[in-house]
């Protein structure tokens, strides 16, 4: 079931690339929240995509926002990517594929190679009150979400 904007957004708890759990509320409590769900750490686009964010996030951290990675890759693979990229920001393992499915983005098969359930590419902003006031999904794994859009949409809410 896809989310609706305006809608309150799913609370969940996940491990982080630690293992420590990690609720939504706890980053949403402090602002602004860009979640970026992503099929595979290490898979090419997905380092493009999680560098790219890194990249241009840190101009909306003094403003309070937090970015949140989120896939179904282990807690152990996770702490390898962030500390591979240099990732700062935290990678949660939806490693059951709950998290995936309470948004709407498990894809099941995974693009022709048969993997089971594996999170599209997507990203969604939360407000400070964990409501969705963005979304973006894709269906096509190869496909790079609209980075300038994303920013903007969450510039806006922590402004």
């Amino acid at each position: 079931m896809a989310l609706r904007l305006g809608q309150k957004a799913p609370e969940f708890s996940l491990p982080d690339a630690d293992q420590k759990m990690r609720s939504l509320g706890e980053f949403t409590r402090q602002g602004t929240v860009i979640l970026a769900f992503f099929p595979f750490a290490f898979s090419g686009i997905c380092d493009k995509e999680m560098c790219t964010f890194r990249d241009g996030f840190e101009a909306l951290q003094g403003a309070g926002a937090q970015l949140l990675g989120v896939s179904v890759d282990s807690s152990y693979s996770l702490k390898a990517f962030a500390q591979t990229y240099n990732l700062q920001f935290p990678l949660l393992s939806d490693f059951n594929k709950k998290v995936a499915r309470l948004y709407g983005v498990l894809q099941n098969p995974w693009v022709g190679l048969g993997y089971k359930g594996v999170a599209k590419r997507a990203a969604f902003v939360l407000d400070k009150r964990g409501m969705l006031r963005y979304r973006w999904v894709t269906d096509v794994p190869s496909e790079e979400p609209p980075y300038a859009e994303v920013m903007k949409a969450a510039q806006k809410l922590a402004a």
